[in-house]
């Protein structure tokens, strides 16, 4: 898979490209990633890259023109690879990534990322040429950067090789529509400042694979209920997710009658 970002700060993708499982993967040579900077593609000696906003107003407005160009190179190098281009701008205005669209776009060969800065980028461009906007949630930050790193690492993690172990992916949170059940690694035992012995659920101990997977089940429904309820009633419980919920019920209401 191919990443194009356009972007005014080149070097903060070093985040994606020299750290972590990204960045193995990028050595991998599973996926690459290339961010062009639109003031290469200015005319003026200051490189100008915003301008203020008709109509008036607080702060600038990216232009249209060097942003144009910073695409097109990014397309007409996507065609070249045999990739048919696709242009995401990261807006809050956008719609919210959620881990469906994340398998959706780590089917394609390729996208283009515009992550913009200032107020905005002149409508126009969006109209002409980006595809989608997506937002990574409900408030704003500096610029599309840090959006466009938080898709590039959600999509990568999804790519054939890049984890470890498969069941890695299949088994985070969302991938279900429930939260991921709780964690735990050595010690048995764990005592920590100003809090009481706590040891890890003999279940996780016990060998039986059944029982594991039965109580992990349990914890991502409950975890999913108090924590993201939402997410609970928008999909179907299977028979064993219903019959797992109500001996929790069952058992918290045999409890407060005692």
């Amino acid at each position: 898979m191919r990443f194009d970002v356009i972007s005014l700060f080149p070097d903060m993708f070093d985040a994606i490209t020299k750290f972590g499982i990204t960045s193995r993967a990028i050595e991998r040579k599973i996926y690459s990633i290339n961010v062009i900077n639109p003031r290469d593609f200015t005319q003026d000696n200051h490189k100008t890259v915003d301008d203020r906003p008709y109509g008036g107003g607080p702060g600038m407005v990216m232009l249209a023109e060097p942003l144009a160009k910073a695409v097109e190179m990014a397309k007409q190098q996507q065609l070249a690879l045999g990739i048919k281009p696709h242009v995401i701008h990261l807006s809050p205005r956008g719609v919210t990534l959620n881990h469906q669209k994340v398998m959706q776009l780590s089917q394609m060969q390729g996208l283009i990322l515009l992550a913009s800065r200032y107020e905005g980028v002149d409508e126009r461009l969006i109209n002409a040429l980006v595809d989608e906007e997506l937002s990574i949630g409900d408030y704003v930050l500096s610029g599309g950067e840090l959006p466009a790193m938080a898709l590039i690492d959600a999509l990568v993690r999804q790519l054939p090789g890049v984890l470890g172990d498969a069941d890695s992916a299949i088994e985070d949170s969302f991938v279900n529509g429930l939260l991921d059940y709780p964690h735990y690694t050595r010690p048995e035992a764990l005592f920590l400042e100003n809090s009481e012995e706590q040891k890890v659920p003999e279940v996780l101990l016990s060998g039986n694979h059944a029982k594991i997977r039965e109580w992990r089940l349990k914890q991502s429904l409950l975890l999913t209920r108090a924590k993201r309820p939402d997410l609970l009633a928008a999909r179907s419980l299977t028979k064993e997710e219903a019959r797992l919920l109500q001996e929790v019920d069952d058992a918290l209401a045999a409890a407060k009658t005692q």
